[in-house]
C-alpha cells in the first residue's frame, strides 16, 4: 500500500494507524533516505501502541526499549553498523525472539540476519519539503 503524507505529524499519524496491525513477534524493517521520516513513523507506531513518553532516534544508542500497553517494543537504528556480524554484539538475535515488536531503521544494514517474514516500510521524499511517500508491505523469503 502506498500513502502520501504532507507533514511530520501526518507521517506520525500514519505510523499510529499502522500500529493497530502490530502485535508482539512482528518485525518492521524500515528503509529510506536519511531524514525521510523513519523515526517520525516509528514515534507514531509507539503512540499508536499507547506509549506516552519521549521517543527519540536510537542512532547512537542503537537500541531503545519501550513498554507499551500494546506490548514491549524495541526500536533499533542500524545506520552506524557497517558489518552485519556486529549485530550479534548488540544482541540482535535476542530481539527477534518473538516476545516484542521490533522496529528496525536502516534494516538494509542487517544483511541476511532478518527472518524469512517481516513487514516493510519504505519512506521517500515527495515533491515538496514536507511531502513523503510511504510504502507499506511484507517480505517473505
Amino acid at each position: 500500500m502506498e500513502y502520501h503524507t504532507h507533514s511530520p505529524e501526518q507521517t506520525e499519524q500514519l505510523g499510529a494507524d499502522f500500529a493497530k496491525t502490530l502485535s508482539p513477534g512482528d518485525i518492521v524493517a524500515f528503509s529510506g533516505d536519511l531524514g525521510a521520516g523513519k523515526t517520525a513513523f516509528s514515534r507514531g507506531v509507539l503512540r499508536g501502541l499507547g506509549y506516552e513518553g519521549r521517543v527519540t532516534s536510537p542512532t547512537f544508542a542503537i537500541a531503545n526499549e519501550y513498554q507499551t500497553p500494546g506490548g514491549p517494543v524495541v526500536h533499533l537504528d542500524l545506520y552506524r553498523l557497517t558489518d552485519p556480524d556486529s549485530l550479534y554484539e548488540i544482541g540482535f538475535d535476542e530481539y527477534l525472539d518473538g516476545s516484542r515488536i521490533v522496529l528496525i531503521e536502516w534494516s538494509e544494514n542487517a544483511g541476511d540476519s532478518l527472518p524469512d517474514f517481516y513487514k516493510t516500510v519504505y519512506i521517500s521524499y515527495g515533491n515538496d519539503n514536507n511531502e513523503r511517500t510511504v510504502t507499506i508491505g511484507e517480505h517473505t523469503a
